[in-house]
């Protein structure tokens, strides 16, 4: 590890956060990996139900001051975050990398995609409206007005620490909602840095509150049943989250989950084949595939699925693996040894049932958790590579004869969280448009996600969006008032 490196690791907290001040857990301490290593990066405070309730005790103290605060003074704030977060990129982008495995050119995209989200709501908070008018009737008027819905308790994933830790906390701040924010167990060092980031910024004591722990259910369990909470929102997989759905319709909560996908990538007969191949490199190989927008599913055209298979295994030959550190790695670690093992165990089933391996297929050995970038094509429709989230850098093709199968394919799964079309036709993609049961859906393109955009999916992939001017929605309530003439 580098002295750069070091001095980084020494500037975290890592302490969890409660009312302004950071303090340590009643259960000890967890200790944080890197997963390109093996090494322990730092030892971070490991909280108890207890601690729980005393960081949403925290989060209600503050919530009446912070809703009374100005819109434009919360809009400050969070652009303050965000010129904070534009100084410390490199900084944020390391640790990133140190304790998620990602390319360190990919920790600093996170860091712009990341950042946005605070720029973006820094704006909506001041775009909060509401409606007035006259009733149908003429016997008075009508007042819409939109209000914070009160305490939030937001749970992020491993697998974009920065951002999704920014997606969830600008829209309730901008909101004037306060939070109690619990990271994965496995990569709490960015949000711990970023949650000191916002204290730089002006955040009051109290509104935004840490809690790492090893235990989240056990933790996360009192603070979804007390009924002072007003929020729920998760990112993680569909089975988590219908747990969290059913604990929650006890104090019916607002809820906003972001849950799994198994994205299809459709390349049909009248695609730029370039275009196909560039956008299906980012879609699945970014962020080591570690990521619910990953497309899970390459569906090709018969007559193209010669040429697209071995352009694609020329450019996976072409990716080098290594530490996300290091210059030019462009696959990194996977979070952890039951990740490879997941990926090589559905690889494995899909060449039991007769896909072709074109490159890769194997856990690399050595210290770290890595796994060689991989192509399968001819993949049996019933592999379980087609029907799970791989989570890793497995590419698999499944060739189609028309536009009926590619839709048919494409919606067989419980979930719906983003889709991938390639064809020059408008009229073709209107059509999937309307026929494809994803929230989201990228045309000739590899990458959907944008700050001003709403983010989400159908089915089993969750409920809610995050992003946009819907987001700020997700944390607001909305009130109409009669006043008669």
């Amino acid at each position: 590890m580098t002295i750069f490196e070091e001095s980084v690791l020494t500037d975290i907290p890592t302490k969890l956060y409660i009312g302004g001040a950071w303090v340590d857990g009643e259960k000890g301490t967890i200790d944080v990996h890197n997963p390109a290593t093996g090494e322990v990066l730092a030892t971070v405070a490991n909280a108890s139900p207890r601690d729980g309730i005393r960081a949403l005790d925290a989060a209600i103290v503050a919530q009446q001051g912070w809703e009374r605060t100005s819109a434009r003074t919360r809009s400050d704030i969070l652009r303050r975050a965000f010129d904070l977060l534009q100084e410390r990129a490199t900084e944020f982008a390391t640790v990133m990398t140190l304790e998620m495995g990602k390319p360190y050119a990919e920790a600093l995209g996170e860091i712009a995609y990341g950042s946005e989200f605070l720029r973006w709501f820094s704006e909506e908070a001041v775009r909060v409206s509401g409606r007035f008018g006259a009733n149908p009737e003429g016997t008075g008027n009508a007042i819409v007005s939109h209000h914070p819905v009160g305490p939030c308790f937001l749970i992020t994933p491993w697998n974009f620490p920065l951002a999704m830790a920014t997606r969830k906390i600008a829209p309730a701040l901008a909101a004037g909602c306060t939070v109690v924010i619990k990271p994965a167990e496995l990569t709490p060092l960015t949000t711990l840095l970023f949650v000191q980031l916002l204290e730089d910024a002006g955040v009051p004591a109290g509104v935004v509150n840490v809690l790492t722990t090893s235990t989240a259910a056990a933790v996360s369990a009192p603070i979804i049943a007390d009924p002072r909470l007003r929020k729920l929102s998760f990112t993680g997989s569909t089975a988590v989250g219908q747990r969290l759905i059913e604990q929650s319709a006890h104090q019916v909560l607002r809820t906003s989950m972001e849950l799994g996908g198994n994205a299809p990538f459709i390349v049909f007969d009248d695609a730029e084949l370039d275009k196909a191949v560039d956008a299906a490199m980012l879609a699945k190989f970014r962020n080591v595939g570690q990521a619910c927008t990953a497309a899970n599913r390459f569906l090709v055209h018969r007559s193209l699925a010669t040429e697209f298979s071995d352009r694609i295994a020329e450019r996976v030959r072409a990716l080098k693996v290594g530490p996300g550190i290091e210059a030019g790695v462009d696959i990194g670690a996977l979070i952890n040894d039951a990740a490879v093992a997941k990926a090589d165990s559905l690889v494995r089933e899909a060449l039991q049932r007769g896909a072709r391996l074109r490159v890769g297929g194997a856990p690399i050995s050595g210290p770290g958790s890595f796994y060689e970038p991989t192509l399968l094509d001819h993949v049996h429709a019933d592999s379980k590579l087609l029907r799970e989230e791989v989570f890793g850098p497995v590419l698999a093709i499944v060739s189609f004869d028309d536009e009926d199968e590619a839709v048919r394919i494409a919606n067989a799964t419980e979930y719906g969280l983003v889709s991938y079309v390639f064809t020059e036709s408008l009229d073709r993609t209107m059509r999937m448009i309307s026929a494809l049961q994803t929230g989201m859906m990228g045309v000739n393109a590899g990458v959907v996600s944008n700050a001003s955009a709403p983010f989400g999916g159908v089915k089993q992939s969750g409920l809610g969006r995050e992003g946009g001017i819907e987001g700020i929605h997700e944390y607001l309530f909305t009130k109409y008032t009669l006043i008669p003439r």
